[in-house]
């Protein structure tokens, strides 16, 4: 018995070391795709700001406490309109104060005249009193025009579009109290890297994701570049057009896609199949030749392919860098179109 059990062990080792080296040996599946016919787009991608193309911000120039507010958020009003208005009582006390003075310096400017006619006093005293009058009124002059900062007013026709502060709080120089602006036609404001900005020109279409609307197609159109790009952050002012039935507002962020090359019926592969220039092709027996191709467009998803293999080239996808020039593969589909 014990004979014939040694045999069969012998067999169980066998098979348990040939299955062992069949499974160590065998060869790697790998995801192939294959190149596929399509619409190639190079884009520049930049985050941008909804913003009326006709818009002002409306700052007090003074500090002082606001005494009231207009409250007419999304109302249309007329430039020169009043918005609001600052606490100006020390102002016209000043003002009150000044016009006192004159009064007195008027009181004098005679006094001297008639005494100067008397040949009481000298020209120069008349003079002197003269020229107290004449600026005492070039003072209350200025101190009048002060108070026109005290009322706050529209600086152009549009709507009230936003409305911050309150009354009784104190209102500090450049700090924004307003916008006024024109509900349309809108636009985005894109900031765009320079070392994309050369690719991008006036009338270069852009598509539009928005958080806001996440199912809808929306599209601009480049009206406008800065000229002179921002040397700290490195990008440039992009204007874009936006329809006047874009469902945008103002104020809402977004992020674009500035379609700057295109191209139809072209071959494609996807980025992740791509060393550089690089590809990992397969041979008639799932063999491994790294093929050198040479490149078109490069999209966000796929590249286009100029030259170097044809539709029917199968690809690994996405490259693998472990695998070497003539190492064997188990094929399988990787989709990725």
């Amino acid at each position: 018995m014990r004979s014939f059990r040694y045999p069969v062990l012998l067999l169980l080792l066998v098979a348990t070391l040939a299955s062992a080296y069949w499974w160590s040996s065998r060869p790697p599946e790998v995801a192939v795709t294959q190149p596929f016919r399509g619409r190639a787009a190079e884009v520049v991608y930049a985050t941008a700001v909804v913003e009326p193309v006709r818009w002002a911000k409306v700052t007090s120039i003074i500090r002082e406490r606001i005494i009231s507010l207009c409250g007419w958020e999304g109302a249309e009003v007329r430039q020169g309109d009043q918005l609001a208005e600052l606490d100006s009582g020390d102002a016209r006390a000043t003002l009150a104060e000044l016009e006192a003075r004159r009064e007195l310096a008027l009181s004098d400017r005679e006094r001297a005249l008639q005494l100067m006619e008397r040949r009481v006093v000298s020209q120069q005293v008349y003079e002197k009193a003269q020229n107290e009058v004449i600026r005492i009124n070039a003072t209350i002059a200025a101190q009048k025009e002060r108070l026109r900062d005290y009322l706050i007013t529209a600086p152009m026709d549009g709507a009230v579009l936003r409305q911050d502060g309150s009354v009784g709080e104190v209102a500090e120089p450049g700090e924004i109290l307003f916008w006024i602006g024109q509900p349309l036609p809108l636009q985005l404001v894109a900031e765009v890297n320079e070392e994309d900005i050369p690719k991008v020109e006036k009338g270069h279409k852009a598509l539009i994701r928005s958080d806001a609307f996440p199912d809808e197609d929306l599209a601009a159109t480049v009206s406008r570049i800065t000229p002179k790009g921002d040397p700290i952050l490195k990008n440039y002012r992009v204007y874009l057009e936006l329809p006047d039935d874009t469902p945008l507002r103002i104020g809402m962020t977004t992020e674009i896609n500035i379609v700057t090359n295109e191209r139809d019926d072209v071959l494609l592969l996807p980025i992740a199949a791509f060393d550089g220039t690089m590809l990992q092709v397969l041979d008639d027996q799932d063999r491994i030749s790294l093929i050198k191709v040479k490149t078109g467009i490069r999209g966000t998803r796929a590249i286009e392919v100029l030259d170097g293999i044809g539709e029917q080239n199968q690809v690994v996808f996405p490259f693998q860098a472990d695998l070497s020039e003539g190492d064997r593969v188990a094929p399988r589909d990787g989709g990725a179109r």
